[in-house]
């Protein structure tokens, strides 16, 4: 379960002692266990903040925060660290580590996680061939194209079997066609179990994957469809 109650995230401002204006006000929400839903808003809205709150990349200024029957704010850093492990995140910019392979690449968190390396190489080989990607596990991310390369962000997302998965603009930067397939790849997992949520802007994917919906405009939810 994912809840919200009353967040306000404030971001201070360079190099001053004083907050800027609320990114986010009021925010209240609960996501059911295994569900998935569609972020929309403008840009500006607060898309990221909130999603960025919901990886635990920040902390609210004000309000509750529970991640996966866990209040945020009772967690000391080893706690925090824990409940990590169980999100994963993807981004609209891939981030991947262009000298290393895709292979190392999806590796990086089992190992992280102190995995042994049996376990890694074997869940790493699942994964990528779930995402399609079987026979390109030792290419680098430069010689692939984006679908592939977001793909391969998927995996790496995924290999430690989260909980909860959050996605911003993850389809952004791709072709119709790359685009239909890494959805389908988000569905998928949520069809597995784990609670899925998705930013985008992109219409034609609400269109092709309807779902329920939060809907932001500045800093505040406008409606939770």
């Amino acid at each position: 379960m994912v809840r919200f109650e009353g967040v306000v995230l404030r971001y201070p401002l360079p190099e001053a002692a004083e907050t800027g204006p609320d990114a986010l006000r009021g925010i209240s929400f609960t996501l059911a266990e295994g569900s998935f839903h569609w972020l929309l808003g403008p840009s500006g809205a607060g898309k990221t903040s909130l999603l960025r709150l919901m990886h635990l990349a920040l902390r609210p200024t004000r309000g509750e925060v529970e991640l996966l029957g866990q209040r945020v704010s009772r967690l000391r850093r080893t706690g925090l660290q824990r409940l990590r492990r169980r999100i994963g995140v993807v981004h609209q910019e891939f981030r991947l580590l262009p000298h290393l392979s895709a292979f190392e690449n999806v590796a990086l968190p089992l190992r992280i996680a102190g995995r042994p390396e049996q376990q890694v190489h074997a869940d790493v080989t699942e994964i990528l061939r779930w995402v399609g990607l079987g026979q390109r596990g030792e290419a680098r991310p430069p010689t692939l194209s984006g679908g592939e390369q977001q793909r391969v962000a998927i995996a790496r997302a995924v290999v430690i079997r989260p909980a909860l998965l959050v996605a911003d603009e993850p389809t952004g930067n791709l072709d119709p066609d790359q685009a239909e397939r890494v959805m389908a790849l988000l569905s998928e997992l949520h069809r597995l179990g784990t609670t899925v949520v998705v930013a985008t802007h992109a219409k034609a994917l609400l269109d092709a994957f309807p779902a329920p919906a939060l809907r932001l405009q500045a800093g505040r939810l406008v409606a939770h469809e």
